[in-house]
């Protein structure tokens, strides 16, 4: 049985490759689900960085927080590194963390030299607290007291799934309201479905995953999409040709569908098929921890439960023993893969958001640097770059001693740094990054719009925060405009 790491993060914008985290909590719970240990860190924000004025707003970091706060960010992330480590091997949960909180922590560790991979590394599995909420609701939508949004659809917002089921989320978009409601909220899936629970970490990593897929013959798959939570009984294709060739998802089939006229059709009639909607062809995302629950949890739900179970059985073992019908879909993903990778614009990808494109070798061989780096002087860090052989460690290297103690820098390589920060922040272009222009925008279209009230009590309480972001930008233009 295993620990449990239950965190959550605050940051100034919403795009994982350039925002940077503001505040860290994370509570470490036993295998019974049980606090042992919590951690809570806020920093300032880098001296290079743009805020957007809306997420500062939601999370309400003013400008002291933003400027006075006595630790900083590199300081920050080594202490949140070092309790990732303390409490090793666990299973790590974030609120949505899959697409958001992980690939965060993840760019955050790349550019601040250190293994990226800390989640999913070491002993440790990753899954996301938000699909456990979904698998719960598709099983059973009356688990947990729920409000519906605009849409008709049961909200599964952390803040309103604490409000409906009595936890204060008075202070919500704080990083340990939000880590204390996670475990709040799972701890009641617990103990309302704990078959389901034990269920829901069986693929917490990405071999898990595809060792279900190619064991069974038929499994449920938890989806959502269009606001709603959906079971699908699916069969794997043959354990040869399941995986996408150059994607690495799994492969599975939607058992409501006869496959035998599937297997008739020839390649150019399975491909225009493969189009089609409803898709007979789901995908599985092995490395984003997708919930699978075993083969009846599907065959209670519609429209399975009214097709006779032997029928649904006959259909995965046709799937599963049809070799070539799943090597033609694998070669049908290949070849629409390759077309679309052609037909992508080619755009520039500044060092932020390589962490997926610049090759792993690369940063494999500069791994072993990284402790010895943090380890040592500020000066010898500097020095130390030398050996770097990845041009990204070196960028983000000088990037931190440039943040952290800029009076070691040659002044030729200070100049250079401070010219590059301000061509980004000074843009007047539209860039992938926020701008300074671009939060004077924000804050200005905020002051006007008096129905993005966020969590502020009155008008005058919302512009005072406002007049403080400003003012943390416009010092901010002011030190790069001589640049």
């Amino acid at each position: 049985m295993s620990n449990y790491v239950v965190w959550d993060i605050e940051t100034c914008q919403a795009d994982t490759s350039y925002c940077t985290i503001l505040e860290f909590a994370a509570i470490w719970l036993d295998h019974n689900f049980k606090e042992k240990e919590r951690f809570k860190v806020r920093c300032r924000i880098p001296q290079d960085r743009v805020p957007s004025a809306t997420a500062v707003c939601i999370n309400r970091s003013n400008y002291d927080l933003l400027t006075k706060t006595n630790l900083s960010h590199y300081n920050m992330l080594n202490m949140i590194q070092k309790k990732f480590q303390d409490w090793s091997p666990s299973i790590f949960l974030a609120y949505s963390g899959i697409n958001f909180d992980s690939e965060v922590i993840r760019k955050e560790f790349f550019k601040s030299l250190k293994k990226p991979y800390i989640e999913n590394t070491g002993g440790n599995l990753r899954s996301d607290a938000l699909n456990i909420v979904r698998a719960a609701f598709a099983v059973d939508d009356k688990v947990l007291k729920s409000e519906f949004n605009m849409k008709g659809n049961i909200s599964m917002k952390l803040e309103s799934l604490a409000k409906m089921n009595g936890f204060d989320s008075s202070n919500s978009h704080s990083a340990m309201t939000d880590t204390e409601n996670t475990v709040k909220v799972l701890d009641l899936i617990k103990d309302k479905q704990p078959r389901l629970w034990l269920d829901c970490f069986k693929t917490s990593s990405k071999q898990q995953v595809e060792n279900i897929i190619r064991k069974e013959k038929i499994i449920t798959l938890v989806e959502f999409f269009y606001g709603k939570s959906r079971l699908y009984l699916c069969a794997p294709l043959h354990v040869n040709s399941f995986i996408h060739p150059v994607y690495m998802y799994s492969q599975v089939i939607d058992l409501r569908v006869d496959p035998e006229p599937l297997f008739k059709l020839s390649y150019q009639e399975l491909k225009n098929e493969m189009k089609k909607t409803p898709k007979f062809l789901r995908t599985v995302r092995s490395n984003k921890a997708p919930i699978i629950l075993d083969a009846s949890y599907g065959m209670k739900a519609d429209p399975y439960s009214s097709i006779d179970p032997e029928l649904l059985r006959r259909r995965a073992d046709l799937i599963k023993s049809n070799e070539k019908f799943a090597l033609d879909i694998c070669n049908i993903l290949k070849e629409n893969a390759e077309e679309k990778i052609d037909t992508s614009p080619q755009l520039d990808i500044e060092p932020e958001e390589s962490l997926y494109t610049g090759g792993f070798e690369m940063l494999n061989r500069d791994q072993h640097l990284f402790d010895k780096w943090h380890q040592a002087e500020w000066k010898t860090k500097l020095a130390m770059l030398d050996k770097f052989k990845d041009d990204r460690m070196v960028n983000f290297g000088l990037q931190i001693i440039y943040n952290e103690t800029p009076d070691i820098l040659p002044e030729d390589i200070f100049k250079k740094i401070k010219r590059k920060i301000a061509e980004r922040i000074l843009s007047k272009s539209k860039e992938k990054w926020i701008t300074v222009y671009d939060c004077f925008n924000e804050i200005d279209n905020l002051r006007e719009d008096d129905s993005k009230m966020f969590a502020f009590k009155s008008k005058e309480e919302k512009l005072e925060f406002l007049d403080g972001i400003d003012k943390y930008v416009m010092e901010l233009e002011e030190k790069y405009l001589a640049a």
